[in-house]
């Protein structure tokens, strides 16, 4: 018998880093099922296999990552707009982040010093950054 039992490891947070120029209207539309409209946009998904083919899809305009259960709720309340009782938050509007993303910049990979791509639990540290 499996574990049915969620961890922290269960949620995935992705956030756009590029705009809209230029982008094919395929990843665009994968983007738009995201709720990852604008650039600096971040999402909380539960980890599934087609939730990560859509990532995986748009990895060249988005990092992700698992998000722990402190940044999560740091991140609704600083960043959430749901009243008590409310449906929570679609997406969140975050800030640019503080002393900017990696070295290489936005159109190079994490694995390689950029911002793009899978950054497994450091993606605590820039939300952090970035709330």
């Amino acid at each position: 018998m499996t574990d049915t039992k969620k961890t922290s490891s269960d949620k995935i947070a992705a956030i756009r880093v590029r705009g809209n120029v230029g982008i094919d209207y395929r990843i665009k539309s994968t983007l738009t099922m995201l709720n990852l409209h604008n650039q600096h946009f971040c999402s909380v998904f539960n980890s599934t296999p087609s939730l990560l083919g859509m990532v995986k899809k748009a990895k060249d305009y988005i990092t992700w990552g698992e998000i722990d259960a402190e940044t999560f709720k740091l991140l609704v309340e600083k960043r959430g707009n749901a009243k008590k009782g409310e449906k929570q938050d679609k997406f969140y509007r975050l800030n640019s982040p503080k002393k900017g993303f990696e070295r290489k910049g936005i159109k190079r990979p994490f694995s390689v010093g950029g911002a793009l791509g899978y950054r497994a639990e450091k993606i605590n540290d820039l939300i952090k950054r970035m709330i």
